[in-house]
């Protein structure tokens, strides 16, 4: 059991994080043995020159000190960066042996030196930027390096992340930063020119599959339908292998649109499936508001059910604030991953009417798809799956979710022969 076993489906990028991480240890071991100059340095700084810096031994080597992983959603960015960190800090055999204490604390989160942002609202702060910086500036504590792993950085604003570049361009020694986006374009040029670059790909069905029944214990058939539905999204092959409910809503969701007969479903249509996700968005996260409320009321020493003094109340609505960012986070997400789901069924539907032997995404779903097929034209499939691609670009730009979904049932409509 190593690190690696949950990056399914990434051989190459595997293979670069695994030289990367031993030619750090190399460094490293070099560097505690005392040896002078340049091969004695972690990464970054011109005093010290870094592992894959230009004044580095390693410099167009293995191992870098600033790394962009990339990936289509669900592909397990945030997966492989965190047992790259892993492997870095590794004490075992073989960096990433999954075994020792490092190992462990990374993959449970609670190492001290591997720092870990994921924003669950729709951007990275500037503060949140900024703490990272001042986090990056400290030595180790009791691992080789100091891993600054931002998961989102295709959240950040071109200003906030202009305040990033000094820090990624010229890191400070021993640290490592690692960004993970979906996309190298979702970050500046400045900020991609100074990473290494490691690409994942979509991984292959059996493999999901195979980890959605090792680590979460999902029945063999189930995970090979989750997958296959998912198409690989490893996290959305997942919500279906394991929520008992999650077919019924996505056959539902499926099979809405066919269904429409007016303008009017289809803003009952959008309505239904807006409050859906605002319910389950707000299931997801009522459990875990109520708990932090708790904590921080706690931390205060005041009375659950007491009066808030005036000079405590900032605190309150500060966590308020941020419950209802995350709650908004949740929301699109959530329609993000239904829009995800209609993508797969028009998709069946083009390659249906293409007369493409491409195996089809929803095998259940079989006799509506040939409707659709039937009764519609490749140009509308296409306009259809154009319009599904819109609406998830307005829901990311902060349009209100119910004109959004509004204007896309409507577009979708068999009647819209327009579309």
């Amino acid at each position: 059991m190593t690190v690696w076993d949950d990056v399914v489906g990434q051989e190459a990028a595997v293979a670069a994080f695994s030289a990367a991480a031993l030619a750090a240890r190399e460094t490293a071991e070099r560097r505690e043995a005392g040896a002078a100059g340049a091969a004695s340095t972690g990464p970054g700084g011109s005093e010290h020159g870094g592992v894959g810096s230009a004044a580095g031994p390693l410099a167009g080597l293995a191992m870098s000190h600033a790394w962009l992983v990339t990936g289509p959603p669900g592909s397990g960015r945030s997966n492989a960066a965190r047992a790259f960190a892993a492997a870095l800090q590794c004490i075992g055999p073989v960096p990433g042996c999954g075994q020792c204490k490092p190992c462990r604390d990374v993959v449970a989160g609670s190492h001290p030196d591997v720092v870990r942002l994921t924003t669950e609202k729709l951007i990275i702060t500037m503060d949140e930027v900024k703490t990272l910086i001042g986090e990056a500036q400290r030595r180790p504590w009791t691992g080789r390096w100091r891993v600054i792993l931002v998961e989102d950085a295709d959240r950040m604003a071109e200003r906030t992340t202009n305040v990033l570049l000094k820090s990624i361009e010229e890191p400070p020694p021993q640290t490592v930063w690692l960004l993970c986006t979906p996309s190298a374009d979702d970050v500046l040029p400045t900020i991609r020119s100074r990473c290494r670059l490691v690409t994942l790909r979509i991984p292959p069905a059996e493999a999901v599959a195979e980890l959605l029944v090792r680590r979460d214990g999902a029945d063999p058939e189930l995970a090979v339908r989750a997958a296959r539905a998912s198409q690989s999204h490893i996290g959305l092959a997942r919500h279906l292998a394991t929520d008992a409910g999650a077919w019924d809503r996505r056959r539902r969701l499926l099979l809405a649109p066919v269904s429409l007969r007016s303008v009017g479903d289809a803003v009952l249509g959008a309505a239904s499936l807006v409050e859906a996700a605002e319910s389950e968005a707000k299931e997801a996260t009522a459990e875990r508001d109520a708990r932090e409320k708790a904590e921080l009321t706690r931390a205060l020493g005041l009375e659950s059910d007491g009066k808030i003094p005036a000079a405590l109340r900032a605190q309150i609505r500060q966590l308020e604030e941020d419950q209802k960012r995350r709650a908004k986070r949740a929301r699109t997400d959530v329609l993000d991953r239904a829009m995800i789901d209609l993508l797969s069924f028009y998709r069946d539907v083009l390659t249906t009417q293409m007369g493409s032997d491409v195996e089809r995404v929803n095998l259940d779903l079989s006799d509506a798809v040939d409707q659709a097929a039937r009764t519609t034209t490749p140009e509308q499939s296409l306009a259809r799956i154009a319009a599904i691609e819109e609406c998830r670009s307005r829901l990311r730009s902060n349009a209100a979710p119910l004109l959004a979904v509004e204007a896309l049932m409507v577009q979708l409509r068999p009647q819209a022969e327009g579309r």
